[in-house]
Order: C-alpha cells, then structure tokens, then sequence
C-alpha cells in the first residue's frame, strides 16, 4: 500500500462552492482512492509469487552437464562390432585384452627366471663352499689326530675352534662317531673287523670324519666296522 500524503488529499478535496452546488462527493472520492491502494497492493503480491515460481522452477531445472551425463546413461551400449568388422570402441577392447595376455606371459617368464637365477646362485654358493672345505680337508683330519692323541695346546685349540665354527656358519656339518650304526650311505668302511661281541656293523674307528652340507655329502666317513662274525 502506497504512503498517505495529507497534502495530496487536500489538494483532491473539492472546494466548498462545488460541495454547496452539490457538483462533488466527498465520500466517492476517498472511496476511489482506498479502491486505487488496494488494487496497487494486489499487482505487487501478485508480481511476487510470480517470481518465486520462477525461481524454484529454475533451481527444479537440471544443469547441461547434468542432462549430458543423463542422455549418456539413457543411451543404449554401443555393440563391438558391426556386419562382422569390429567397431573402435571393440578394437580397443581386443587391443587391451591382447596386452593383458603378452603382459602375464612376460610376468610369468619373469617369475621362473627369477627362481631360476636363485638356485643357480645357490648352487654356484655352495659349490664355492665344497671347494674350500675340499682343499682344506687334509689340515682338517691332521687337526683331528693331534686332537685325538691330546698334543694340542691352548692357542691351537683356539685356532682350531675357529675353524670349525667358521665352517659350521657356512652350513658344513662334520659327522662319523664311534658307536654309531654303520650307513653305507655316509660311512666308506676302510676295514671290517669280526667282533664276537657284536649284534650289527658298526664303527669301531673313525679314521677320516665325514663332511657334508645340508643333504649332499661332500666325503664320506672313513672308518673300521666291527662286523658280527656271522
């Protein structure tokens, strides 16, 4: 509704000799003014909501990238191939396929020469290891007759100690002891002596131990057995 202005009104307000003529209506005039204001009032509220819907109709609206990704989810898959020739979308497909396939075969020869490399590295450790100890096999058995006949003093018990530990830290393992059943597997029977007393072979006497590593035997234990006399 529009501001009231008292001067405006007056000025509207017939003047005496038109009232006393009877020419005017000071009731009518009032009447059409209230009738002006409030038709004002009601074109305004009107052009309100009418702006309100538009705004909610425009937030309602999707964006362009909205209805772009909506047409590409509407539209149907693309087919592979068409008339028998592949499509590029299909050539890309087999081209992916193709280097996922030559990808696991390189990564499976990979593999196998990996494992191939470690045993031979293995092997090629060990085998350095079996020509050490071979080349230190006749210090090694003089180490074990002074050993034997008690002529080693303390230094060169040390030294020998050191040995025989450093050769266990590479995985040598000496064996051949007096008593033990004999296994023609590990044991070269240097000499067979009937022992009355005797139930089955064993060894009598260690002449060279026996050295092995891990299940590979580098030389076998020199001994005498004592056999049963049957």
């Amino acid at each position: 509704m529009s501001a009231f202005n008292k001067d405006d009104y007056l000025d509207d307000l017939p003047d005496t000799d038109e009232l006393a003529n009877g020419q005017a209506d000071p009731g009518s005039k009032l009447t059409e003014d209230i009738e002006q204001d409030a038709a004002a009032e009601q074109r305004s509220e009107s052009d309100a909501n009418t702006g309100a819907q538009d705004g909610d109709a425009q937030q309602g609206a999707p964006s362009p990238a909205e209805e772009a990704a909506q047409e590409a989810q509407d539209e149907p898959p693309q087919a592979d191939s068409e008339d028998g020739k592949l499509t590029p979308l299909g050539q890309a497909k087999k081209e992916a396929a193709e280097y996922l396939e030559a990808l696991q075969r390189e990564r499976a020869e990979f593999i196998n020469y990996r494992n191939r490399t470690r045993k031979d590295m293995d092997r090629a450790r060990q085998q350095g290891i079996i020509d050490v100890l071979t080349a230190e096999l006749p210090a090694l058995d003089d180490i074990d007759r002074i050993r034997e006949h008690g002529e080693m003093d303390d230094s060169f018990k040390a030294v020998a100690a050191k040995l025989d530990k450093t050769f266990e830290k590479f995985g040598v393992e000496k064996f051949g002891v007096k008593g033990e059943d004999f296994d023609p597997t590990k044991h070269e029977a240097v000499l067979h002596k009937p022992d009355p007393q005797a139930e089955k072979a064993t060894v009598d006497t260690v002449v060279e131990a026996g050295y092995r590593i891990g299940d590979r035997i580098v030389r076998a234990a020199r001994v005498v057995v004592a056999s049963p006399q049957n």
